[in-house]
């Protein structure tokens, strides 16, 4: 990714990014598939019986290599990355049927 930043003259031209959160977490260096996955807070991946009943996670204070997943330094600034809104549709869809009773009516 860094090399093609260089390539794009991302430093010359400042744009700002749109990506969906896989690319973006790359971009600001997190490690893919972790416990903190999320850039904007401290969201546990990995604590399944919180999911759905905490509403209100910590918000991630740095992204400073070496904590919280984080592995390299962000190629981009935060407030350089649009969010993609089919990206954020798709999965808000997608977790909500995963909520749903499954074993209801109106889900079948």
């Amino acid at each position: 990714m860094k090399i093609l930043m260089v390539v794009t003259n991302y430093d010359k031209f400042k744009w700002q990014i749109c990506g969906d959160l896989k690319v973006i977490a790359l971009l600001l260096g997190l490690q893919g598939f972790t416990k903190y996955c999320c850039f904007i807070c401290e969201w546990d991946s990995r604590d399944r019986s919180l999911h759905y009943s905490t509403k209100d996670w910590p918000a991630r204070k740095s992204l400073e290599p070496g904590i919280m997943n984080v592995e390299n330094q962000p190629l981009v600034e935060l407030s350089e990355i649009l969010l993609s809104s089919i990206h954020l549709k798709l999965g808000l869809t997608k977790n909500s049927a995963k909520a749903m009773n499954q074993e209801e009516a109106a889900f079948t």
